[in-house]
């Protein structure tokens, strides 16, 4: 295994950086609201980000993912990637790949995905959807969705063809209620689709966690390198550097079992275990890391207003999006049981 960027992952890692820390700052933040960052969506097509993603692979979407969980930017970068880019370039056909990769390359078709919890949407046989998905992250943003029915089977819909209506979630994820009655739509690859689109979100929205981790840590540790209890700063406290230290022991767990579920993906590799790893260590690790970054901070870290808690605001919605450990740890205990290798 050898996780070192190309060239060309490490100058798209790098450029992502730059976006992300010159327009996502804590004050353009907080103006947004629970809404989407238009002008930072806007420099990441126009700078290439989304559609290098098809040439990078998934841990080039990893990569790229730390840096938006850096600055928690507001965009639905994850989303339109891994439910449209990258569902759509192994499992699309042909025609909907010609048709449906340059727009969703160069932003102006946005995908999210309802695929976590299938079986509250039915199929007929002329491919009419009917259901209701009570969450679906991005949603406002989005033209199209990813559903899966509960026969586990991808579909693709229009969003002006369903009823959307706007949901507030813990973080800011411009999510949506979306209600399916008879709504026309298209089917996405064959039966083994949804296990790799699902693997494939679980290791993205990991690395997505990493970044988030990684950010609040940093600033924690500015916070207690700064500031001073009786004339010597609060880092220099053994407690607080214990509590930092397993906070970065846990971050770091979260990339590296990211990393490794994506660099298999590339390569072509069984990666299922692996991803349900990675969503484990960014459910469960990922709650202990936030929750250090804000105690970190002290009386601070109770400001709802301080940027830090917008890092706890989002580990904790990942948590919940990724599933709790338990149940994560449960199902990656009954796929190795089974003995079934699932790319």
């Amino acid at each position: 295994m050898d996780f070192t960027p190309t060239e060309e992952q490490a100058a798209a890692r790098d450029l992502a950086a730059r976006i992300f820390g010159d327009l996502s700052t804590p004050e353009r933040l907080a103006a947004a609201g629970s809404s989407s960052d238009a002008e930072t969506w806007k420099a990441l097509c126009a700078a290439g980000l989304v559609a290098a993603v098809a040439d990078t692979g998934l841990l080039g979407l990893v990569l790229l993912l730390e840096e938006q969980g850096r600055t928690t930017a507001q965009v639905p970068f994850a989303a339109s990637c891994v439910y449209g880019l990258l569902a759509v370039s192994a499992h699309g056909s042909p025609e909907q790949r010609e048709r449906l990769l340059p727009g969703i390359g160069d932003g102006t078709a946005v995908v999210c995905g309802a695929v976590f919890e299938p079986g509250g949407v039915r199929a007929d046989a002329a491919g009419r959807l009917s259901g209701v998905v009570p969450v679906v992250p991005w949603l406002r943003d989005a033209s199209h969705v990813l559903v899966a029915d509960d026969r586990r089977r991808l579909w693709l819909v229009r969003t002006a063809d369903a009823r959307c209506a706007p949901v507030e979630l813990t973080a800011p994820w411009a999510a949506g209620r979306l209600t399916l009655e008879g709504t026309p739509s298209e089917p996405v690859g064959g039966t083994d689709a949804y296990d790799d689109v699902l693997a494939t979100a679980r290791t993205a929205f990991a690395g997505l966690q990493a970044g988030v981790c990684a950010g609040s840590l940093a600033r924690a540790v500015e916070h207690t390198n700064t500031r001073e209890q009786f004339g010597r700063p609060l880092a220099a406290k053994q407690g607080v550097q214990l509590r930092a230290a397993d906070a970065y022991m846990d971050t770091e767990a979260i990339r590296v079992t990211a990393y490794e579920a994506a660099w298999r993906r590339d390569e072509g590799l069984a990666y299922a275990t692996h991803a349900l790893t990675a969503a484990w260590w960014a459910s469960e690790a990922g709650q202990r890391v936030v929750h250090a970054g804000q105690h970190l901070h002290g009386g601070t870290g109770a400001d709802l207003e301080h940027p830090v808690h917008r890092h706890f605001l989002w580990g904790r919605q990942l948590d919940a999006y990724l599933g709790c450990g338990s149940e994560v740890l449960q199902e990656l205990g009954e796929l190795i049981a089974s003995g079934e290798e699932e790319a």
